[in-house]
């Protein structure tokens, strides 16, 4: 059985939640959930590897932050039931969503197994958060459609 929740899960939480809303954290945020829409790995690895960039240094900052908060989880730091709550990781299901399909060929690409390895673990291992993941999918794909829409 999981531990029960406690203060210090809660404190944890809430200061991560509070580093979400540094100015520079927004912009990645709002960006990565936004904006970027990498349809293969090479979309994704022509913002990784654009080092200088606005894009790649949003794309290490937000990716960067939920490895993190994912590692706290797995290494039994942060209680998993209040992480996994949709108010302070449904961005991660975003985020992961987008590169679901790609991560495979970009851990190969990488020559990088742990590539998002940590987020994917924290996403896809309780049976909810399975079930969240694929919804978010399908989420992201409309987000993606509109995106595309917009632009033209």
């Amino acid at each position: 059985m999981a531990k029960k929740p406690t203060h210090s899960d809660a404190q944890l939480i809430l200061q991560l939640y509070e580093l979400r809303r540094e100015s520079e954290m927004r912009k990645a945020r709002n960006w990565y959930v936004g904006e970027f829409f990498p349809q293969s790995a090479d979309d994704f690895l022509k913002v990784a590897q654009a080092f200088g960039t606005q894009e790649n240094a949003w794309l290490r900052q937000v990716s960067g932050y939920w490895g993190i908060v994912a590692s706290f989880v797995l290494a039994g730091v942060l209680n998993e039931e209040l992480f996994l709550q949709p108010g302070f990781s449904g961005e991660l299901f975003v985020i992961y969503a987008k590169v679901h399909p790609l991560v495979k060929e970009l851990r190969e690409k990488l020559n990088d197994p742990e590539f998002f390895l940590n987020i994917e673990k924290a996403v896809t291992r309780t049976k909810w958060g399975r079930n969240r993941l694929q919804f978010m999918i399908k989420r992201v794909e409309a987000l993606r459609q509109k995106s595309a829409a917009a632009r033209t």
